[in-house]
C-alpha cells in the first residue's frame, strides 16, 4: 500500500512513524514533512504538490501521485475541504470532510450543532464587540473561559480569574 501523511507536525511524524511499522504499507511519504519526516526519508519532494496553491490543485497534484491512502493531519486542510476533493478524485482518504471538519474548525458552529442535537454543552455567548463581551461577563460571572471561533493550532482558550481580565483579553 502507498500511502501520503499530509502535514508538517508532530502528529504527523507520529502517525507516518506508526504506519511505517505496517507490513501493509509498501511505501510511505509525508508532504510538507519536518525534519523528523526527511531524516526518516519519508519527505515526499514533489514541485507539483508544493507548488499547490488551493484545494484543487493539491488534490490534483496528489491524484498524479496515486497513493493508495491519504490521512490529513492538521485541521485546515480538512477544513478547506481537501478530503472532499481526493475523494471526488477517487482516493481513499482517512480524515472528515469539510462538514464534519466545521466541527473544529469553527466553535460557534459546534454550539449551535450541540445545542440543535441536544447534546450536553457548557453555557456560552458569542460576542463580538466589547459591549457584547460586558454584557455576557455580567451574566456569566467571575471565572470564564474566552475561545476564539475558528482554528487556532489549539491555542484559543484562555481560562480567565477575573472579569477585568476577560474584557482586557476579549475583543
Amino acid at each position: 500500500m502507498r500511502v501520503v501523511v499530509i502535514g508538517a507536525g508532530g502528529r504527523e511524524h507520529a502517525l507516518a512513524w506508526r504506519l511505517a511499522s505496517s507490513p501493509a504499507v509498501e511505501t510511505l511519504s509525508v508532504w510538507p514533512g519536518n525534519g523528523g519526516t526527511a531524516l526518516a526519508g519519508w519527505t515526499l519532494e514533489s514541485p507539483a504538490l508544493a507548488g499547490a496553491a488551493d484545494v484543487a490543485a493539491q488534490a490534483a497534484a496528489l491524484a498524479a501521485i496515486a497513493p493508495d491512502l491519504v490521512v490529513i493531519g492538521p485541521e485546515a486542510p480538512l477544513v478547506a475541504g481537501l478530503a472532499d476533493a481526493l475523494r471526488a478524485r477517487g482516493l481513499a482518504v482517512f480524515g472528515p470532510g469539510a462538514d464534519g471538519a466545521r466541527l473544529e474548525g469553527s466553535k460557534l458552529f459546534a454550539k449551535a450543532f450541540c445545542e440543535r442535537h441536544g447534546l450536553p454543552t457548557a453555557r456560552a455567548w458569542a460576542v463580538a464587540t466589547p459591549a457584547e463581551l460586558s454584557a455576557a461577563l455580567a451574566e456569566a460571572g467571575e471565572r470564564v473561559v474566552l475561545k476564539a471561533d475558528g482554528l487556532a493550532a489549539g491555542k484559543g482558550v484562555l481560562l480567565l480569574d477575573s472579569r477585568a481580565e476577560a474584557e482586557a483579553a476579549g475583543p
